[in-house]
Protein backbone atom coordinates (compact mmCIF):
# COMPACT_ATOMS: atom_id res chain seq x y z
CA UNK A 1 0.00 0.00 0.00
CA UNK A 2 1.64 3.66 -1.31
CA UNK A 3 0.62 6.39 1.02
CA UNK A 4 0.58 8.91 -1.69
CA UNK A 5 -2.49 11.34 -1.26
CA UNK A 6 -1.93 14.99 -0.77
CA UNK A 7 -3.34 17.69 2.01
CA UNK A 8 -3.45 17.08 5.45
CA UNK A 9 -4.75 13.54 5.51
CA UNK A 10 -2.26 11.13 7.26
CA UNK A 11 0.30 9.47 4.76
CA UNK A 12 1.91 7.09 6.61
CA UNK A 13 1.37 3.40 4.98
CA UNK A 14 3.62 0.21 4.25
CA UNK A 15 5.19 0.11 1.18
CA UNK A 16 6.77 -3.48 -0.08
CA UNK A 17 8.52 -2.89 -3.47
CA UNK A 18 9.88 -5.76 -5.18
CA UNK A 19 13.63 -7.71 -4.14
CA UNK A 20 15.44 -6.50 -1.35
CA UNK A 21 18.66 -4.17 -2.00
CA UNK A 22 19.06 -5.76 -6.02
CA UNK A 23 21.62 -3.35 -7.06
CA UNK A 24 25.55 -3.42 -6.06
CA UNK A 25 27.64 -0.14 -5.36
CA UNK A 26 29.30 0.70 -8.71
CA UNK A 27 31.99 3.33 -8.03
CA UNK A 28 32.41 4.05 -12.27
CA UNK A 29 31.09 7.52 -13.04
CA UNK A 30 31.74 6.52 -17.30
CA UNK A 31 29.19 3.97 -16.40
CA UNK A 32 26.42 6.62 -16.13
CA UNK A 33 28.04 8.97 -18.53
CA UNK A 34 29.33 11.51 -15.92
CA UNK A 35 32.23 14.02 -15.84
CA UNK A 36 34.46 14.35 -12.64
CA UNK A 37 35.79 17.91 -12.12
CA UNK A 38 36.44 19.95 -9.13
CA UNK A 39 35.12 23.15 -7.78
CA UNK A 40 36.95 25.54 -5.32
CA UNK A 41 34.81 26.52 -2.56
CA UNK A 42 35.55 28.79 0.74
CA UNK A 43 35.56 25.08 2.36
CA UNK A 44 37.97 23.57 0.14
CA UNK A 45 37.99 21.29 -2.83
CA UNK A 46 34.57 19.51 -4.10
CA UNK A 47 35.08 16.60 -6.38
CA UNK A 48 31.30 16.67 -8.25
CA UNK A 49 30.86 13.77 -11.03
CA UNK A 50 27.97 15.36 -13.24
CA UNK A 51 26.22 15.20 -16.77
CA UNK A 52 24.10 18.30 -19.01
CA UNK A 53 20.43 17.19 -19.37
CA UNK A 54 16.76 18.51 -18.79
CA UNK A 55 15.66 19.46 -15.04
CA UNK A 56 18.50 18.53 -12.93
CA UNK A 57 18.92 16.53 -10.07
CA UNK A 58 20.90 17.42 -7.37
CA UNK A 59 22.17 14.39 -5.14
CA UNK A 60 23.43 15.08 -1.75
CA UNK A 61 24.99 11.64 0.27
CA UNK A 62 24.81 11.35 3.90
CA UNK A 63 27.88 10.65 6.56
CA UNK A 64 28.46 6.89 5.36
CA UNK A 65 28.19 7.76 1.71
CA UNK A 66 29.19 9.36 -1.31
CA UNK A 67 28.11 10.19 -4.80
CA UNK A 68 28.61 5.84 -5.34
CA UNK A 69 26.21 5.08 -2.82
CA UNK A 70 23.38 6.60 -5.16
CA UNK A 71 24.36 4.53 -7.68
CA UNK A 72 21.59 1.10 -6.25
CA UNK A 73 19.19 4.10 -7.01
CA UNK A 74 20.79 5.05 -10.44
CA UNK A 75 20.51 0.92 -11.57
CA UNK A 76 16.80 0.86 -10.68
CA UNK A 77 16.09 4.42 -13.10
CA UNK A 78 17.73 2.95 -15.71
CA UNK A 79 20.37 5.99 -15.27
CA UNK A 80 17.54 8.52 -15.68
CA UNK A 81 18.07 9.18 -19.16
CA UNK A 82 17.87 13.05 -20.45
CA UNK A 83 17.97 13.89 -16.55
CA UNK A 84 20.83 16.19 -15.74
CA UNK A 85 22.67 14.62 -12.75
CA UNK A 86 24.74 16.37 -9.94
CA UNK A 87 26.42 14.15 -7.61
CA UNK A 88 28.45 16.36 -5.16
CA UNK A 89 31.06 14.83 -2.12
CA UNK A 90 31.34 17.46 0.24
CA UNK A 91 34.67 18.36 1.20
CA UNK A 92 35.62 15.28 3.97
CA UNK A 93 33.49 13.08 2.12
CA UNK A 94 34.33 10.44 -0.86
CA UNK A 95 36.98 11.57 -3.34
CA UNK A 96 36.98 15.29 -1.73
CA UNK A 97 39.87 16.06 0.66
CA UNK A 98 39.08 17.17 4.19
CA UNK A 99 38.03 20.78 5.67
CA UNK A 100 40.02 22.14 8.38
CA UNK A 101 37.39 22.13 10.27
CA UNK A 102 33.96 19.84 9.96
CA UNK A 103 31.83 21.35 7.98
CA UNK A 104 28.06 22.85 9.42
CA UNK A 105 25.05 22.83 7.62
CA UNK A 106 25.41 26.34 6.13
CA UNK A 107 29.31 25.60 4.85
CA UNK A 108 27.62 22.27 3.39
CA UNK A 109 25.19 24.86 1.90
CA UNK A 110 27.54 27.29 0.38
CA UNK A 111 29.90 24.38 -1.14
CA UNK A 112 26.37 23.75 -2.94
CA UNK A 113 25.85 26.81 -3.98
CA UNK A 114 29.68 27.71 -5.45
CA UNK A 115 28.88 24.15 -7.22
CA UNK A 116 25.62 24.90 -8.85
CA UNK A 117 27.41 28.55 -10.20
CA UNK A 118 30.05 26.50 -11.47
CA UNK A 119 27.83 24.51 -13.41
CA UNK A 120 25.99 26.79 -14.56
CA UNK A 121 22.97 25.94 -13.06
CA UNK A 122 20.34 28.46 -11.72
CA UNK A 123 18.30 25.83 -9.92
CA UNK A 124 17.54 22.05 -9.29
CA UNK A 125 15.51 19.22 -7.83
CA UNK A 126 17.11 18.14 -4.84
CA UNK A 127 17.04 14.65 -3.46
CA UNK A 128 19.19 14.14 -0.28
CA UNK A 129 19.98 10.90 1.98
CA UNK A 130 20.41 10.98 5.79
CA UNK A 131 22.62 14.01 6.47
CA UNK A 132 21.98 15.11 3.12
CA UNK A 133 18.39 15.64 3.49
CA UNK A 134 18.96 17.86 6.37
CA UNK A 135 21.49 20.07 4.54
CA UNK A 136 19.03 19.91 1.25
CA UNK A 137 15.49 21.41 3.80
CA UNK A 138 18.23 24.06 4.63
CA UNK A 139 19.46 24.79 1.21
CA UNK A 140 15.42 24.72 0.23
CA UNK A 141 15.05 27.64 3.30
CA UNK A 142 18.30 29.46 2.53
CA UNK A 143 18.10 29.54 -0.94
CA UNK A 144 14.91 28.82 -2.11
CA UNK A 145 15.28 30.23 -6.07
CA UNK A 146 18.00 26.88 -6.13
CA UNK A 147 15.68 24.10 -5.24
CA UNK A 148 12.74 23.63 -7.52
CA UNK A 149 11.75 20.42 -5.15
CA UNK A 150 12.83 18.35 -2.31
CA UNK A 151 13.02 14.45 -1.99
CA UNK A 152 14.19 13.26 1.60
CA UNK A 153 15.50 9.77 1.89
CA UNK A 154 15.90 8.59 4.83
CA UNK A 155 16.14 11.67 6.59
CA UNK A 156 17.73 12.55 9.66
CA UNK A 157 15.19 15.40 10.91
CA UNK A 158 13.49 16.61 14.05
CA UNK A 159 14.51 13.43 16.05
CA UNK A 160 18.27 13.79 15.34
CA UNK A 161 18.32 17.49 16.07
CA UNK A 162 16.37 16.80 19.15
CA UNK A 163 19.35 13.95 20.15
CA UNK A 164 21.85 16.12 19.35
CA UNK A 165 21.12 18.70 21.32
CA UNK A 166 20.11 16.10 24.65
CA UNK A 167 21.78 13.24 24.46
CA UNK A 168 21.30 11.53 27.40
CA UNK A 169 17.13 11.91 26.51
CA UNK A 170 17.69 10.42 23.85
CA UNK A 171 18.87 7.14 24.86
CA UNK A 172 15.53 6.01 25.09
CA UNK A 173 14.41 8.05 21.99
CA UNK A 174 17.09 7.29 19.30
CA UNK A 175 19.69 5.13 21.14
CA UNK A 176 21.65 4.04 17.92
CA UNK A 177 22.15 7.41 16.65
CA UNK A 178 22.90 8.46 20.53
CA UNK A 179 25.21 5.64 21.18
CA UNK A 180 27.47 5.64 18.41
CA UNK A 181 27.97 9.42 18.53
CA UNK A 182 29.17 8.56 22.17
CA UNK A 183 31.08 5.81 20.62
CA UNK A 184 33.08 8.11 18.06
CA UNK A 185 33.80 10.85 20.47
CA UNK A 186 35.52 8.10 22.54
CA UNK A 187 37.36 6.77 19.59
CA UNK A 188 37.75 9.21 16.99
CA UNK A 189 40.15 9.15 14.37
CA UNK A 190 40.42 5.22 14.95
CA UNK A 191 36.53 3.84 14.38
CA UNK A 192 37.58 3.95 10.55
CA UNK A 193 40.41 1.42 11.53
CA UNK A 194 37.94 -0.84 13.85
CA UNK A 195 35.69 -1.00 10.95
CA UNK A 196 38.18 -2.26 8.15
CA UNK A 197 39.25 -4.52 11.13
CA UNK A 198 35.77 -5.56 11.05
CA UNK A 199 35.55 -6.19 7.46
CA UNK A 200 38.69 -8.32 7.46
CA UNK A 201 37.58 -10.72 9.95
CA UNK A 202 34.10 -11.17 8.40
CA UNK A 203 32.30 -9.34 11.54
CA UNK A 204 31.20 -6.36 9.24
CA UNK A 205 27.41 -7.53 9.30
CA UNK A 206 27.38 -7.80 12.55
CA UNK A 207 28.06 -4.23 12.85
CA UNK A 208 25.97 -2.88 10.53
CA UNK A 209 23.51 -5.11 11.32
CA UNK A 210 21.33 -1.90 12.51
CA UNK A 211 21.45 0.49 10.02
CA UNK A 212 20.37 -1.86 7.52
CA UNK A 213 16.96 -3.77 7.77
CA UNK A 214 18.64 -7.15 6.46
CA UNK A 215 22.15 -7.02 6.17
CA UNK A 216 22.69 -10.59 5.01
CA UNK A 217 21.37 -9.92 1.84
CA UNK A 218 23.29 -7.05 0.88
CA UNK A 219 25.95 -7.35 -1.93
CA UNK A 220 29.06 -7.00 -0.67
CA UNK A 221 30.16 -3.79 -2.14
CA UNK A 222 27.21 -1.87 -0.23
CA UNK A 223 29.00 -3.30 2.78
CA UNK A 224 32.62 -2.21 1.40
CA UNK A 225 31.46 1.06 0.62
CA UNK A 226 29.91 1.45 3.71
CA UNK A 227 33.16 0.61 5.53
CA UNK A 228 35.02 3.05 2.91
CA UNK A 229 32.87 6.16 3.15
CA UNK A 230 31.79 6.39 6.79
CA UNK A 231 33.55 9.49 8.10
CA UNK A 232 33.84 9.86 12.09
CA UNK A 233 35.40 13.90 12.35
CA UNK A 234 31.90 14.40 9.65
CA UNK A 235 29.70 12.45 11.82
CA UNK A 236 30.13 14.21 14.82
CA UNK A 237 30.86 17.58 13.40
CA UNK A 238 27.03 16.97 11.64
CA UNK A 239 25.91 16.14 15.14
CA UNK A 240 27.17 19.72 16.78
CA UNK A 241 25.66 21.33 13.68
CA UNK A 242 22.72 20.06 13.98
CA UNK A 243 22.26 20.10 17.85
CA UNK A 244 22.57 23.80 16.99
CA UNK A 245 19.87 24.06 14.44
CA UNK A 246 16.17 25.59 14.89
CA UNK A 247 14.42 22.82 12.92
CA UNK A 248 11.21 25.52 13.07
CA UNK A 249 12.94 27.20 10.34
CA UNK A 250 11.89 24.54 7.77
CA UNK A 251 8.47 25.65 7.41
CA UNK A 252 9.48 28.35 5.28
CA UNK A 253 10.47 25.78 2.05
CA UNK A 254 8.20 26.71 -0.10
CA UNK A 255 8.62 24.13 -2.66
CA UNK A 256 7.47 20.35 -2.90
CA UNK A 257 8.73 18.01 -0.59
CA UNK A 258 8.77 13.68 -0.94
CA UNK A 259 9.82 12.20 2.35
CA UNK A 260 10.29 8.55 1.77
CA UNK A 261 11.75 6.64 5.30
CA UNK A 262 12.00 3.23 6.25
CA UNK A 263 10.04 1.51 9.05
CA UNK A 264 13.55 -0.21 10.31
CA UNK A 265 14.97 3.10 10.57
CA UNK A 266 17.29 3.09 13.88
CA UNK A 267 18.81 6.78 12.95
CA UNK A 268 15.16 8.61 12.66
CA UNK A 269 12.17 7.90 13.97
CA UNK A 270 8.69 7.14 12.05
CA UNK A 271 7.06 10.24 13.79
CA UNK A 272 9.56 12.55 11.77
CA UNK A 273 6.95 12.07 8.98
CA UNK A 274 4.01 13.20 10.86
CA UNK A 275 6.27 16.36 11.62
CA UNK A 276 7.02 16.80 8.16
CA UNK A 277 3.26 17.06 7.33
CA UNK A 278 2.98 19.53 10.14
CA UNK A 279 6.23 21.24 9.29
CA UNK A 280 5.98 21.95 5.76
CA UNK A 281 3.21 23.61 3.36
CA UNK A 282 3.25 21.17 0.47
CA UNK A 283 4.70 17.70 1.74
CA UNK A 284 3.80 14.01 0.67
CA UNK A 285 5.46 11.24 2.89
CA UNK A 286 6.00 7.55 2.36
CA UNK A 287 6.74 4.80 4.45
CA UNK A 288 8.57 1.98 3.25
CA UNK A 289 8.65 -1.88 4.62
CA UNK A 290 12.19 -3.92 5.46
CA UNK A 291 14.07 -0.69 5.00
CA UNK A 292 16.64 0.68 7.35
CA UNK A 293 18.51 3.82 7.27
CA UNK A 294 19.42 3.34 2.91
CA UNK A 295 16.07 3.50 1.32
CA UNK A 296 17.57 4.09 -1.80
CA UNK A 297 19.76 1.05 -1.53
CA UNK A 298 17.60 -1.15 0.33
CA UNK A 299 14.12 -0.22 -1.92
CA UNK A 300 15.82 2.19 -4.89
CA UNK A 301 12.69 0.90 -7.12
CA UNK A 302 10.44 2.35 -4.05
CA UNK A 303 12.59 5.48 -3.82
CA UNK A 304 12.74 5.74 -7.61
CA UNK A 305 8.75 5.51 -7.97
CA UNK A 306 7.71 7.97 -5.51
CA UNK A 307 10.43 10.60 -5.68
CA UNK A 308 11.42 10.67 -9.61
CA UNK A 309 8.51 8.84 -11.27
Amino acid sequence: MSATDTGSAPQVGGVPDGRYAPYPVVDDPARWGLTTTTTATDAGPAVVHHRRGVRPLLFLHGVAGSWSTWTPLLAAADGLPGRGLVFVDLPGWGASPPPEVPLDVDDSARVLVAVLDALGLDHVDVVGHSMGAFVGLHLAVDRPARVRSLGLVSGTTFATAAASRHPVRALRSLPAFTLLRAGLAVTRGSAHTVLRAFARVGLLPLLAAPVFAAVRRLDRSVLDAFVEEFRPAGFLGAARSAAHYDTRRWSAVRCPVVAVAGRQDVFARTDDLDRLRRALPDVRTVLLEECGHFAHVERPDAVVRELLS
